[in-house]
C-alpha cells in the first residue's frame, strides 16, 4: 500500500469515526375522548391533552442517554411517524374524527409536523384501529427538543363519540447529534 493511499484511507476513517450519529426514538402517551352526551350529536372542539407530551424533556429520554447524547448536542430532529391507534372500545372506529394535526411547541413557538383530513372517510374500522398522520419532512424540531421543556398537542375536528375513547399516540423521531 502506498503511502498516499494509506494517508486517504487513514483520513476517511478518522473523518468517519467524527461524522454525525443518527437513532431513533419513540415518545408515547394516551388520552381519552370524552363521550358525547347521550342523544345529543356534540361538536369535538378540542382533542384531549396527552399528559405524558406536556413536559418532555429529552435530556430524561432513555433512547438519548443509551447513546449519551444531550439534547444540546443534536443537530437535527425529524419526524419519521405519527400514529394514533384507538385502544378502547375495541369495536368504535375513527368514524368520530375528521381531521388531526400535531404541533410542537416549546414556550410561544410552535410548529405543525404532521396532519390528516378526511379521517371519517378513511375507513378505519374496529377492532381497534391506527391512524397514520401525514408527517411533514420539511419541519426541524431540532429547536424544539433542545428546549428547556417541549409538548406536542394534537388538534383535532370532528363529533364526539356515542362511548368514551381511549387513544394512545405515539410519535418516532429521527436524532442526529452526537458523536459516533
Amino acid at each position: 500500500m502506498s503511502y498516499a493511499s494509506f494517508f486517504a484511507v487513514a483520513a476517511g476513517l478518522s473523518l468517519s469515526a467524527c461524522s454525525p450519529s443518527s437513532f431513533l426514538t419513540e415518545v408515547q402517551g394516551e388520552a381519552t375522548v370524552p363521550a358525547s352526551p347521550a342523544g345529543t350529536p356534540t361538536l369535538l372542539n378540542a382533542f384531549p391533552a396527552i399528559s405524558s407530551f406536556s413536559a418532555l424533556d429529552f435530556n430524561e429520554n432513555q433512547d438519548f442517554k443509551n447513546r449519551d447524547v444531550t439534547k444540546d448536542e443534536v443537530s437535527r430532529v425529524q419526524v419519521k411517524s405519527m400514529t394514533l391507534k384507538l385502544l378502547s372500545p375495541n369495536d368504535q372506529g375513527f368514524d368520530f374524527l375528521d381531521s388531526l394535526e400535531a404541533v410542537a411547541r416549546a414556550g410561544n413557538s410552535e410548529s405543525r409536523f404532521a396532519a390528516r383530513d378526511g379521517i371519517s372517510g378513511l375507513g378505519l374500522n374496529a377492532p381497534n384501529p391506527t391512524l397514520s398522520l401525514k408527517a411533514d419532512g420539511s419541519v426541524d424540531l431540532r429547536p424544539y427538543v433542545a428546549a428547556p421543556s417541549m409538548a406536542i398537542i394534537l388538534r383535532g375536528t370532528g363529533r364526539l363519540p356515542e362511548r368514551e375513547v381511549r387513544v394512545q399516540a405515539t410519535v418516532v423521531l429521527e436524532v442526529e447529534g452526537g458523536l459516533l
